[in-house]
């Protein structure tokens, strides 16, 4: 076992071991009365805690805050790196209420943990280890991501006296699975207009037909196009091109209702997966975008009136995904056969 020396601030300061730090403070551990231990003597009305962990300085070499509890909750141990990572020291915290409110940790829907939440009083009942991702109240106030895991101490006897519960910084975990969200979010954007792109489509009519199946909840695919598009990137430029399908785009977006969604599927074309929708109200959406497109204002692109050709299409007992935009295009075809400048509903000859 390693010596310890005392350091400038009265705990020991060992080289590194082959132990857990769960093991090292076990009511089994052997104790040194070498060690410099945070107590609560004096605190009126309070009774002494009791002595620290044999290996308090390995515990505090630790990267991990760690605390130890009695069954009242009674925090009888705080190491280095919980000071650290809180913000609170060992003398603020040794003798206090681990649900004082003080870290009052809060999972990631916002409910409070300190009360019938708390994963350490669980640990304590059932002796079951638990390990779950939190925020810690920091002393100055902000909150921190942190790992938590709760295990239980026992007796000679096997029965449960207390609790360990180490706790790290969650900070490098939560920002990958936030970059990982980002990557996600821009692998489903278009990056010139911002909607959502092809993979957005497939993602869209995947979840849509899954609600088609499991509730009846019928939806719809628009397929718009901008007509004679080429002639206004031939005559004005590609910059100019890019401007109206932004445009578009965000005429698009405002005009359709909550849970729709507006993507572009290449070019010059875009396309609109509905929530459920009924025929009549097809129609009526169908005919507010090709409105809104008719009447936006495209900039440089004034000497061209730009319109779109839109074709829409409900979806069918036996449709997939495939199945149905092909349902849309056909009617986009029949639009722009029919003269442009136009929606097309299935089975609907009516134009906009």
């Amino acid at each position: 076992m390693p010596v310890a020396r005392q350091s400038r601030s009265g705990r020991p300061v060992v080289g590194r071991g082959d132990f857990s730090p769960h093991d090292l403070i076990s009511p089994r551990a052997v104790r040194t009365g070498s060690l410099s231990v945070t107590t609560c003597d004096d605190l009126p009305g309070r009774a002494p805690v009791s002595e620290a962990p044999a290996h308090a300085a390995l515990l505090d070499a630790m990267s991990d805050g760690m605390y130890v509890v009695e069954p009242s909750r009674r925090i009888t141990y705080w190491n280095r790196a919980a000071e650290a990572i809180s913000g609170f020291s060992a003398d603020q915290m040794v003798g206090g209420w681990c649900g004082d409110g003080r870290l009052n940790h809060v999972n990631e829907r916002g409910v409070e943990l300190c009360g019938a939440g708390c994963p350490l009083v669980a640990t304590m009942t059932d002796g079951r280890t638990r390990s779950v991702r939190v925020f810690l109240h920091h002393r100055e106030g902000h909150v921190r991501p942190v790992h938590v895991t709760a295990v239980a101490l026992r007796a000679e006897d096997g029965t449960i006296s207390g609790a360990v519960e180490t706790f790290r910084d969650d900070s490098d975990h939560r920002e990958l699975e936030q970059d990982l969200r980002d990557a996600e979010h821009l692998a489903l954007i278009d990056p010139l207009t911002g909607v959502g792109n092809r993979r957005s489509l497939d993602r869209c009519l995947s979840l849509r037909l899954s609600e088609w199946r499991r509730d009846g909840a019928r939806f719809a695919a628009l397929v718009i196009d901008v007509d004679r598009f080429k002639q206004t990137n031939d005559t004005l430029g590609h910059d100019a091109g890019d401007a109206v399908l932004t445009v578009l785009a965000r005429s698009l977006v405002h005009t359709v209702r909550a849970g729709d969604q507006v993507v572009r599927t290449g070019g010059d074309e875009f396309a609109v997966i509905t929530g459920p929708i009924t025929d009549d109200e097809l129609r009526s959406l169908t005919e507010r975008l090709h409105v809104v497109a008719a009447n936006s204002r495209y900039g440089d692109v004034s000497p061209l009136r730009i319109t779109v050709s839109i074709g829409a299409a409900m979806v069918g007992v036996d449709d997939d995904a495939a199945a149905l935009m092909r349902h849309a295009d056909r009617q986009l075809l029949r639009a722009k056969r029919a003269g442009r400048k136009r929606g097309v509903a299935e089975d609907d000859a009516s134009t906009a």
